[in-house]
């Protein structure tokens, strides 16, 4: 099923801590643009780029500063899915066909400003015919029937159309996307705005929307005498357990309607939502009923600490407890790459690490070659145990010239992933 797209763009004032905002709210992707960004800034939008796509899990757009091919390539390589640009199409349209042709057409998006743009219908299809994906339709000047050009443009281009508006009201939002027949609306200059409030609003319009939608009735569940269900709440991520709560059909209701977790407290009877005096928000990533359909598990975005007590977990007084060992392989890579990043920081005198972050890239280089080298070596010798101590050799240089080119853990299992679909 095809939804409509909310994207609201991030300030760049607080980009990432919008992002991260946008990531909990229910959007379904998020923009980052910087409309004053000349080409030569360019560069100094690709950090905050990459710390966006390396914390949130939806796609992000990025845009401003476009002028090459290659400010086009350091955007998706920094993290973005698709790139937007204005300008450099109106002064060689051909970039559109070259950004095509090498990184895909779904990847590309056009802007088209109504208020400037004598005939934006013919220019939409000029733009199709040189494989734009899509169309960003903005009004620098307010434009009077901008709507129904929009539905025009949609019509007759044939692309799909992106509008651009900074109404804050759920509803006009929804009549815009219903008017113009556009397949995503971008929120621009607007509060943080709880996007999940738009596609309620959406789906009361009958616009198909990307929601919460339980495979199963409450009424499925085994309930106690109370109608009350256990819920277990995980971090999505770490997979730690955080705490243990009690859902009734409101509150199940609740949670799947707004994404926030909302329980029913069995002390005060009444439904209270997780984080609504604290701030320490759960959002629902998913929700899942065991073999018995007695108990949930939510898998959440946990926002600051889980416990009252201020703990990251309710799950923290030991009872009994057997050594074991405990070792995860991602985090012991994730810790070894903090070490060293620490001391590329913070430089020691005596540190192997401190004197190849001082000697610089040629001589991290030839340490990756060199342990390369040696690794493959060692694996032509039938003992396991020299493969071992080469490939950890291998591995810690590897990290080394990660942290000097910006490359963390998450970028590489980012990736590793992606190539498993």
């Amino acid at each position: 099923m095809d939804y409509k797209k909310i994207i609201p763009c991030v300030s760049m004032e607080h980009p990432v801590e919008d992002a991260l905002f946008y990531n909990d709210a229910g959007a379904d992707e998020i923009a980052f643009f910087d409309s004053s960004c000349e080409r030569e800034d360019i560069d100094k939008n690709i950090a905050l780029i990459k710390e966006i796509t390396r914390q949130v899990d939806v796609p992000l757009i990025a845009c401003g500063g476009v002028r090459r091919l290659e400010d086009i390539k350091k955007l998706l390589y920094a993290g973005a899915i698709k790139v937007c640009m204005k300008t450099a199409p109106l002064i060689d349209i051909g970039i559109v066909k070259e950004a095509s042709d090498r990184f895909g057409a779904e990847r590309i998006i056009v802007t088209i400003d109504l208020s400037t743009c004598e005939d934006p219908v013919a220019y939409g299809k000029s733009l199709r015919e040189n494989g734009a994906g899509e169309l960003l339709l903005i009004q620098s000047k307010k434009v009077d029937d901008y709507e129904k050009l929009a539905k025009r443009i949609r019509r007759e281009v044939g692309l799909p159309v992106i509008c651009q508006t900074s109404e804050e009201d759920p509803a006009a939002i929804a009549n815009m996307l219903a008017n113009t027949e556009a397949e995503t609306v971008s929120l621009k200059q607007i509060q943080r705005h709880d996007i999940m409030d738009i596609k309620q609003a959406c789906k009361e319009a009958h616009l198909p929307v990307n929601l919460f939608e339980s495979s199963l009735a409450f009424s499925e569940f085994k309930t106690d005498d109370q109608g009350l269900v256990p819920v277990v709440a995980q971090h999505y991520k770490t997979k730690e357990v955080l705490m243990v709560a009690y859902m009734n059909e409101e509150a199940f209701k609740k949670t799947i309607r707004t994404g926030r977790m909302t329980y029913y407290s069995r002390s005060r009877k009444t439904l209270w939502t997780k984080g609504e005096t604290s701030g320490h928000f759960q959002f629902v990533k998913a929700l899942t009923i065991d073999c018995d359909k007695d108990t949930i598990l939510a898998q959440v975005s946990q926002i600051g600490p889980a416990c009252h007590t201020g703990s990251p977990t309710c799950f923290f007084t030991d009872l009994v407890r057997k050594e074991y060992n405990k070792t995860n392989p991602l985090q012991v890579f994730t810790e070894e790459y903090e070490i060293i990043a620490d001391r590329k920081e913070h430089p020691k005198e005596g540190s192997y690490t401190t004197y190849l972050f001082d000697k610089g890239i040629d001589k991290i280089l030839k340490k990756v070659g060199e342990e390369a080298t040696e690794l493959v070596i060692a694996a032509k010798n039938p003992d396991p145990e020299e493969i071992k101590y080469e490939l950890s050799d291998f591995l810690y240089h590897a990290m080394v010239l990660m942290v000097e080119r910006g490359v963390t853990w998450d970028d590489v299992v980012g990736e590793l992933s992606q190539r498993r679909k």
